[in-house]
């Protein structure tokens, strides 16, 4: 039971251990007799795990069998070394398989016992992180704001940047709070004494723009779409700025462009830009020219108060082909240095409201102003209504008089302040303030009831349940449909409950699992980060990148609202792309810029293995890596943490140039010679050498950076033998309840904002037994989460304890 793989485990399992758990195994057998089961550990292991020997720190000679779940933390992670087939250890005399696949699920049966005495974990206090702030606000006032602008970023563990134990909170961003609020509630309201301000939006520098961008009229080409927010209604004024080569000068002149400014679809404002008017202003030394071109693309438009779709871009003048086809690339940005070619959006500036007509009827307004005061009588009582409808909202519960005390006082106080015709809406954009940093809008505060002894486990309360079912689905607040179900006291009730959460599994929010789980779990938050080596791989932009996202969202999105098998994340036969990524693929037949669901062609591609956002992110600028495809597929698809590499072990040497070029399989061949890495990268290797036919960027190709033949054979660690992308996915699906585990347990540390503990472990194998018999249908899995003891209970603690320290079981 020692972890004799070198590299400095000594809570989780050592991998190669636990990639066994993964391949190497049966399904369980029948439990066997506890006699049995004594036979077996004094025959096998009570040699080395005894009072004198104590291998390992582990002493298996004393512990009583028929209370297995009294050592629940070590026989959890006995349970899995000995599906792994890791005890007894190599070498030493071993029982079959029968054998000891009757003795794990002898201890799993016991350790299932202690479900009888549930233990929920810890009460923990969580804050809302930034995402959960950005829904709350967009639910409870229609209004999208930009989040990282007013917000840091979050600290994430165990995967995800919603976990309690990270979610700290200090004068700084208590301060960022308090701008957060005065910001938000004077956009939302309209405040009329607004001072004009620019917000500038930025194209990445490697977006090509030679094709039409989704969203902008059809007929152009280019450019930027961007959802603004207009605070007032009033005069804008839109400064448009075109990318300029590397001699400083605007690209693209020398020949006449149609430019354009959209709102809402509709054209505001049209100027020709390059050919013979432009000569001059090309001839001159910048910035003089940049600026004289500048001040023809600006505009000042009157646009009315609320959130517009504003598009820049250019008229695509014909379809004909233009000289870049006679270059083999799909980038169409290449190179940087050309002066010729199509000038492109490098940013647009919005700024204002200048000369403002008033604060309009925006859907912030009309979701906040739900009633309106005749007389100076009347506001008193219209305020504590609309006041009592957001506070419901952000508070997450039904209000009552007391809870209206402190905001009305902030909206008497804003409202003489004011003192003009618009003091009521002042005062109530006070108070809104107010609320925006409440405690009780900012953390999630559970409290246990008063008669309910220390220690005692019980089911939270039915509005507690609604915010953690609301967050977990939706990161955000709760609808008033839940609230209202919730405050009858109905969601105890079995049926209700599911008919909730398969209602809110239907509604668009629930998005939210593909942007924020997914998006966590799958890594495609670093998608944004990758680069490329554009020698090595010329056609890597931001084209690509967009896509790969949004095709592994659409992907996740299509298996949550379809209700599909979680398998089908691993095995289905479709995906989504648009034009740009179907010729990344060598899909025929699909034009344009939209997302469409296609059949793939063959089967190399299926699933999340074949799509380019994992390949990507999994690779290096200059080219693949087995380990890190290798770490992925553990951490993610076999829930298999790898551990630190040993301190002082040299990086995988890269090729010199002049030199005689080696595969990264010659390279990690020599790498894997010291001992040390020798046991942990023989486990990742031919997990992600089984991908090598995919290129850095999730292109696919047959010979390596080194012009080698791609060879991606390899051994798993029960002695299967792979040999590409199919025969891996093959190997995986053969233990379908091992992938099924890990996305249970990611979906349930997502929803507690907690790492699992041993204690947890019992739920996890609940879940995903009931769902077999559906195939493990994802809405299966997420009403089990939601089911569980850790989900809907909680133990009311002895003492003020902190968050336990959250880690997985091993």
């Amino acid at each position: 039971m020692t972890d004799p793989s070198g590299c400095g485990s000594r809570i989780r399992l050592p991998i190669w251990i636990a990639v066994a758990v993964a391949l190497g195994q049966n399904a369980l057998a029948d439990p066997l007799p506890v006699a049995t089961q004594h036979q077996i550990l004094q025959q096998y292991c009570f040699g080395c795990h005894n009072e004198r020997a104590r291998t390992g720190g582990l002493v298996l000679s004393t512990v009583d069998l028929t209370r297995v779940s009294d050592n629940a933390e070590t026989w959890e992670k006995v349970v899995r070394k000995l599906r792994a087939g890791a005890m007894p250890p190599h070498g030493a005399p071993r029982p079959d398989h029968a054998t000891m696949d009757g003795l794990v699920s002898s201890l799993e049966t016991g350790l299932d016992e202690a479900a009888r005495n549930p233990n929920p974990g810890p009460a923990i206090l969580r804050r809302l992180n930034r995402a959960e702030y950005a829904a709350a606000v967009r639910d409870m006032l229609a209004l999208n704001v930009d989040v990282a602008s007013l917000l840091p970023a979050d600290d994430a563990n165990h995967g995800f940047d919603n976990m309690a134990d990270s979610l700290r909170i200090s004068p700084a961003l208590l301060d960022s709070y308090l701008a957060a609020s005065a910001k938000v509630s004077r956009a939302a309201v309209g405040d009329p004494a607004i001072t004009p301000a620019y917000t500038t939006y930025r194209v990445r520098p490697d977006l090509g723009q030679d094709a039409h961008m989704e969203g902008l009229p059809l007929g152009t080409r280019g450019g930027i779409l961007v959802s603004h927010n207009f605070p007032l209604d009033g005069d804008y004024i839109f400064k448009p700025r075109l990318a300029l080569n590397t001699s400083a000068k605007v690209r693209g002149l020398d020949f006449e462009n149609t430019f354009l400014i959209t709102v809402d679809g509709v054209q505001v404002h049209e100027v020709k830009v390059g050919g013979p008017a432009d000569e001059e202003a090309a001839a001159i030394s910048p910035p003089t020219s940049e600026a004289k071109i500048l001040a023809r693309l600006q505009a000042r438009i009157h646009v009315s108060a609320g959130p517009h779709s504003v598009g820049v871009t250019f008229v695509k003048k014909t379809a004909a082909l233009t000289d870049g086809i006679m270059q083999p690339f799909l980038r169409s940005n290449f190179d940087t240095q050309e002066q010729r070619g199509l000038p492109i959006v490098d940013s647009v500036s919005i700024g204002g409201p200048f000369d403002a007509a008033g604060s309009g009827d925006t859907p912030s307004r009309r979701q906040i102003f739900v009633c309106r005061p005749a007389k100076s009588a009347d506001e008193i009582r219209c305020a504590k209504n609309i006041l009592s409808t957001l506070m419901r909202r952000a508070y997450r519960r039904p209000v009552n008089a007391s809870d209206l005390e402190v905001p009305l006082s902030f909206f008497q106080s804003g409202k003489n302040a004011a003192g003009s015709s618009d003091a009521f809406e002042a005062g109530i954009e006070s108070a809104l303030r107010f609320i925006l940093t409440s405690p009780e809008f900012l953390f999630r505060v559970e409290t246990d009831p008063a008669n309910v002894e220390p220690g005692a486990v019980y089911r939270i309360g039915d509005l507690e349940m609604a915010t953690r079912l609301s967050f977990f689905l939706w990161s955000s607040v709760p609808d008033d449909e839940l609230i209202d179900v919730a405050a009858k006291g109905k969601l105890h009730d079995s049926a209700i409950l599911e008919r909730e959460v398969r209602r809110m599994l239907a509604d668009p929010r629930s998005q939210a699992l593909s942007s924020n789980f997914a998006a966590q779990w799958l890594y495609l938050r670093n998608l944004s980060g990758a680069s490329r080596d554009l020698k090595t791989f010329p056609n890597f932009d931001d084209n690509l990148r967009q896509g790969y996202r949004t095709e592994t969202e659409l992907f996740f999105d299509s298996i949550l609202r379809e209700d599909r098998s979680a398998l089908d994340l691993l095995r289905a036969d479709y995906t989504f792309v648009n034009e740009r990524l179907a010729k990344q693929y060598g899909i025929a037949g699909v034009e344009g810029d939209y997302f469409r669901r296609v059949t793939l062609p063959g089967d190399e591609r299926r699933g999340l293995l074949g799509q380019g956002s994992i390949l990507t992110v999994t690779s290096y600028a200059t080219r693949t890596s087995p380990v890190l495809r290798g770490k992925w597929l553990l951490e993610n698809v076999l829930g298999t943490p790898v551990p630190p590499p040993p301190p002082n072990i040299p990086a995988l040497e890269e090729n010199r140039a002049g030199a005689t070029p080696k595969s990264v399989r010659e390279r990690m061949e020599q790498h894997r010679k010291n001992p040390a890495c020798a046991v942990c990268h023989n486990i990742m290797d031919p997990l992600g050498f089984a991908l090598e036919n995919f290129d850095a960027t999730g292109a696919w190709r047959t010979q390596t950076e080194a012009r080698t033949v791609v060879d991606a054979s390899g051994v798993l660690v029960d002695g299967s033998k792979v040999n590409g992308p199919v025969s891996l996915r093959n190997a995986l699906l053969a233990h379908p309840d091992l992938f099924v585990d890990t996305l249970t347990e990611k979906l349930m540390t997502y929803a507690l904002g907690r790492g699992l503990e041993y204690y947890d472990m019992p739920a996890v194998r609940k879940i995903v037994r009931d769902s077999s018999s559906s195939e493990y249908r994802f809405s299966n899995l997420i009403l089990g989460i939601v089911e569980s003891t850790p989900f809907e209970m909680r133990r009311k603690e002895t003492k003020l304890e902190p968050a336990a320290t959250a880690r997985r079981a091993d």
